[in-house]
């Protein structure tokens, strides 16, 4: 009677042990399973509205941004996104922030989409912008007569902006500029850009670590 109990007893721990394995290798899985839900449901919004990284191809932007760079570009408020699924179109965030003349932003290529462009905002919507001798002269609302756009921020000073040029840009639309004016395809190569274009602008230079900088 006594060993009888003893085997019963055996086979009872060896089922208990064996669905407590069952049970813990359900639960890895399921909070495996949340942790990549939780992943998805921060990363994915992070990069559709918030931001994004990118890296500098090209020395369109010398001397101050180089091939190689990587970049943060802050996309909230500047870029228009549509949320969908398949042809199913939920709901567009359309973009509501001002963008400064000087500030360098990242955009699709207008003559090739799938390209992204950086360049450095020159013209701001309604103004007209007029190339010569070398300088970039404003003309808007506020100066019908023209202003000179200093650009000695982040222009070395024998640098010339050629060849001469007249860019208009509407309502929806900006003149931008490569900082490297002897090496870059921008404005005044194919006209002004379109708001919709622009994905977002930058907002820190994350590598390399001796040239991390805020923007």
């Amino acid at each position: 009677m006594f060993k009888k109990n003893r085997k019963k007893e055996g086979i009872d721990l060896e089922c208990q042990v064996s669905v407590d394995k069952q049970s813990k290798g359900i639960d890895f899985f399921v909070e495996l399973f949340k942790t990549v839900a939780l992943a998805i449901l921060i990363v994915v919004p992070i990069k559709m509205f918030i931001m994004q990284p990118f890296f500098v191809q090209g020395a369109s932007m010398e001397p101050n941004f180089h091939d190689g760079d990587y970049l943060i570009i802050r996309e909230f408020g500047y870029k228009k996104t549509v949320v969908a699924a398949g042809d199913r179109e939920f709901f567009t965030v359309n973009p509501f922030k001002d963008i400064d003349r000087e500030e360098v932003v990242v955009f699709r290529n207008p003559n090739n989409p799938s390209q992204f462009f950086i360049k450095r905002i020159i013209g701001l919507p309604g103004e007209r912008v007029v190339i010569g001798n070398g300088v970039v002269r404003i003309y808007n609302d506020e100066s019908p007569e023209g202003f000179v756009l200093s650009e000695k921020d982040y222009l070395p000073a024998n640098v010339k902006t050629t060849p001469s040029k007249t860019i208009v840009a509407k309502d929806d639309e900006y003149v931008v500029l490569g900082d490297n004016r002897n090496n870059s395809s921008d404005s005044r190569y194919w006209g002004s850009l379109k708001a919709d274009l622009i994905i977002g602008k930058v907002s820190l230079r994350a590598w390399p670590i001796r040239d991390f900088e805020l923007y």
